[in-house]
């Protein structure tokens, strides 16, 4: 190898080590910073994922201050008795009879979760059908939070009522925002024009059975000494009192944690109420039984409440809708258990 050969090979001997020179510095440079730029990378990912998460619980606050601002209140007891009222408040409003209605609470029950509790009533109540509508949409466009379930209407006892029932249910939110609450205006009232679109549901009356019109009665001959007002308009004669079908169970609400018994006279077309303890029927109020079970005389109807009177050594129930002529004797197995054993 001459003298040019060696200095061209150790040209290129030279190039060669100093590529892998740099090969070399630029892994041993390039390979942290290349790390350095993953870590960054990860490092912003879980940044970009706890905004992303700050957000959405920012969202979800706002979402449960507005949700709680519509409940009645954060205790179950509270929201129970804010509820209890309103309901009574728009029964009256309606028109309705506040003694013609019962209102049984419904739950505490827990929802899947366990973010909040599901309370409300169950009411059950007799009416005119507009009086009955007007209820319904009061309630069902309520500014609170609420959800109207099971909602039935079918023909009441008395000629041009029905009877309604539904459960009228709230949430109490567990472990809620705190909020500022106040009394929220409802959007809608009886008189808005949303309420008029269910007019045709009055107008048709389609529970009202048909009732065929009778022909004129014959005009009694008079008597000397006889006039109309002195037959009694029910038929009764005059100072004669009125019998036990004339009275009717009408209500057997639950009120302040005590039951209160409402009865209506027929004759005198008024209502009195009653309390453990108080005379009826020809005995003595004992209490107010609200086991549901089958509406004696027809098992295909279930009855919720009854009224129980102890006549004597006896007991005897009358059903919620039925007259005091329609009460029945109860057997010792039939009795409420607390009843039964202190019988």
């Amino acid at each position: 190898m001459n003298r040019r050969e060696k200095i061209l090979a150790g040209c290129i001997g030279g190039l060669i080590g100093l590529g892998a020179l740099g090969f070399g510095v630029r892994g041993f440079i390039f390979a942290p910073l290349k790390k350095i730029d993953r870590d960054a990378a990860v490092v912003r990912d879980k940044l970009d994922k706890l905004a992303k998460d700050r957000r959405a619980f920012f969202d979800a606050e706002d979402r449960m201050k507005n949700w709680a601002l519509t409940t009645f209140a954060d205790t179950v007891d509270q929201a129970s008795a804010k509820s209890g009222e309103m309901l009574t408040k728009l029964i009256l409003k309606s028109g309705l009879s506040e003694d013609e209605f019962t209102r049984l609470p419904v739950g505490p029950r827990k929802l899947a979760g366990g973010a909040a509790q599901e309370i409300g009533w169950n009411v059950q109540g007799d009416g005119k059908l507009t009086d009955v509508i007007d209820l319904v949409f009061a309630l069902q466009t309520s500014p609170y939070l609420h959800r109207i379930d099971g909602l039935s209407i079918k023909p009441g006892d008395a000629a041009g009522y029905v009877r309604v029932s539904f459960r009228f249910l709230t949430l109490v939110i567990d472990s809620a925002p705190e909020v500022k609450r106040k009394e929220i205006a409802a959007k809608y009232t009886l008189e808005s024009p949303e309420r008029h679109i269910y007019d045709g549901i009055v107008s048709r009356d389609l529970l009202r059975p048909y009732i065929k019109r009778p022909s004129p009665p014959p005009v009694p001959p008079t008597t000397p000494g006889t006039s109309p007002g002195n037959i009694a308009q029910n038929g009764a004669k005059p100072g004669v009192p009125p019998g036990p079908e004339s009275f009717r169970v009408v209500s057997l609400s639950e009120w302040m944690g005590q039951p209160e018994i409402h009865v209506f006279d027929v004759t005198a077309r008024k209502t009195a109420r009653y309390k453990a303890g108080d005379a009826l029927a020809g005995g003595t109020i004992v209490c107010v039984d609200y086991r549901p079970q089958p509406m004696p005389g027809n098992e295909m109807l279930r009855s919720d409440s009854r009224v129980i009177v102890k006549v004597g050594a006896e007991y005897f129930a009358i059903e919620r809708g039925k007259t005091l002529a329609d009460k029945r004797k109860l057997t010792a197995d039939q009795l409420p258990s607390g009843m039964a054993k202190a019988k």
